[in-house]
């Protein structure tokens, strides 16, 4: 009876084990394929790469309009002191 139980159990973890791998190799298979991002995240990293994009043109024009709001200040203390 014994020896049984314990044929039993080995067969179980044999086929839990081989259960397990194949698992695992499903998975490396469709992260190789895919990436390892799924299309929900590809297109939430695209969105975000846009958005960071466009923070970074907007920052780059306000910079050229301080530079340029500076230029008119410093004109204009020039003028006020040259008076």
């Amino acid at each position: 009876m014994t020896g049984a139980l314990i044929v039993g159990i080995c067969i179980g973890g044999a086929i839990l084990l081989i259960a397990t791998l194949g698992l695992i190799i499903i998975g490396i298979i469709r992260a190789s394929k895919t990436g390892g991002l799924s299309k929900k995240e590809k297109q939430n990293h695209a969105e975000e790469t846009k958005m960071i994009q466009d923070i970074y043109h907007g920052l780059s024009k306000m910079e050229e309009r301080v530079d340029a709001l500076e230029t008119i200040l410093i004109e204009r203390q020039r003028k006020d002191f040259n008076k």
